[in-house]
């Protein structure tokens, strides 16, 4: 059985089919009016977006909120949730937490998982992900950065994009730009406010490419309405121990953005 596991494991990374992983934070809703409930349920997720495969995820070590310039650790009130998508027939685990919108503003989620032993890859994997609400008609805060490992800074507003926009960031490592960074992007192929889900023709469809410019500013149009991963990957200046042996770190800086069809 091993050696069979071993071959379909090689078969897959030799074939370029490797599936691309994300770190996903996930809010019920991207802008919060007046008329709207000021609580947002955020999911905590690992995944392959387009595939609709889960990974376990482990209790993460930071998960919080950057609103007004000031950063809250929310990382005591994530609630362990067993979930089970249409692709796999066992239950994974992911994080769950209600947070109350209290002022205008704009509201910058953040998570920095426990380190993930990748077997088919032989290393660790560690995403930074973000996602920004909009509440209460202020629009301020969604350009600042949090100060992650590494992370996504926007330089376009990250909320209120119709289908066709084009979304640009600029990729950050220990605060410096990255030059020419591949940044892979993924929709998150769920059934969710009656979007159908998509069934790509073959590979390179799955996960899109991008690389950045010499500042580290890459774009993208979306083409279809929902939420959209951008990740861009390095690997860290360190290693983890596994089983005895010192392995690399691959760290991810990952950003959300919603669109919505223009009715």
């Amino acid at each position: 059985m091993y050696k069979l596991l071993l071959a379909f494991t090689l078969l897959l990374l030799s074939s370029g089919s490797v599936w691309a992983h994300f770190g996903t934070i996930v809010p019920s809703d991207d802008i919060v009016s007046q008329d709207d409930s000021k609580v947002l349920r955020l999911e905590v997720k690992f995944i392959h977006p387009m595939e609709g495969h889960y990974m376990e995820m482990a209790n993460p070590e930071q998960f919080g909120v950057l609103h007004a310039g000031k950063k809250t650790d929310l990382l005591s009130g994530l609630k362990a949730v067993q979930g089970k998508s249409a692709e796999q027939s066992r239950t994974y685990r992911f994080w769950t937490e209600s947070y109350k919108i209290r002022r205008p503003g704009d509201y910058t989620f953040y998570v920095a998982p426990t380190p993930y032993w990748e077997p088919a890859e032989d290393l660790f994997i560690i995403h930074y992900t973000k996602v920004c609400v909009n509440a209460l008609g202020l629009e301020a805060g969604w350009d600042k950065p949090v100060g992650l490992e590494t992370e996504i800074v926007p330089l376009t507003r990250p909320y209120g994009l119709w289908t066709g926009n084009l979304f640009t960031g600029q990729v950050f490592l220990k605060g410096k730009p990255v030059p020419f960074a591949e940044v892979e992007i993924e929709y998150l192929n769920e059934f969710s406010d009656n979007i159908s889900v998509i069934r790509p023709p073959s590979d390179p469809y799955v996960t899109q490419v991008v690389k950045a410019d010499a500042n580290g500013i890459f774009s993208y149009a979306m083409p279809k309405a929902g939420w959209w991963g951008f990740a861009a990957l390095s690997e860290a200046d360190r290693t983890m121990l596994h089983d005895g042996v010192e392995k690399k770190i691959e760290i991810g800086a990952v950003y959300w953005v919603r669109t919505r069809d223009m009715q």
